[in-house]
């Protein structure tokens, strides 16, 4: 039986950001730093991930790659969200998973065909919602998680980036140099 734990939660902040709009930005951030090869150690708050490459494209395999990351991050944000607004609109689910998969042409990574883009150029997958409710019900529910997930909206819709580059020029091999002695 569900116990719609976060409805509360969900409905609580909600109303906190109708009247007080402020409160709703957020600025969420991640630093990476190649260590060897393409080998890369990415910090997200208190969290360090691996980040690599198959040996099949260079790599040493010590952790997922970056495409694989998206993925992960596109299907557990459609679970969070499935949980979040199942509960705030009381549709019992006991259980959600998520399985994607994407198709990658590697010539666009590669500069071989340059109208082939460098990413996705598809991604199908499958959510498996475990509820008693009816199929009208979890097509709404899908109509909504679809509507505000926000790594579907990433990957669906244009998002304004700017990349700066820095020429440190060895500053960070005198940094460690100097952190030694």
């Amino acid at each position: 039986m569900a116990d719609f734990a976060f409805k509360q939660p969900f409905d609580a902040f909600s109303q906190l950001l109708r009247t007080s709009p402020e409160a709703g930005n957020a600025t969420f951030r991640a630093s990476s730093r190649q260590l060897d090869g393409l080998h890369s150690q990415v910090s997200i708050r208190d969290f360090t991930l691996n980040i690599d490459e198959p040996p099949s494209l260079a790599g040493t395999d010590k952790g997922p790659n970056p495409v694989e990351l998206a993925l992960a991050s596109l299907a557990t944000c459609q679970e969070i969200t499935y949980r979040l607004y199942a509960d705030a609109l009381g549709i019992r689910i006991d259980g959600i998973s998520v399985s994607l998969e994407g198709d990658l042409d590697l010539r666009g990574f590669f500069s071989v065909d340059q109208a082939v883009r460098p990413g996705f150029g598809a991604i199908r997958g499958t959510v498996e919602i475990d509820s008693p409710e009816s199929p009208e019900t979890i097509d709404r529910l899908k109509r909504t998680v679809d509507r505000y997930c926000p790594v579907l909206d990433l990957l669906s819709n244009p998002t304004p980036v700017s990349l700066d580059v820095i020429r440190t020029a060895g500053r960070v091999e005198r940094r460690t140099a100097e952190a030694v002695s």
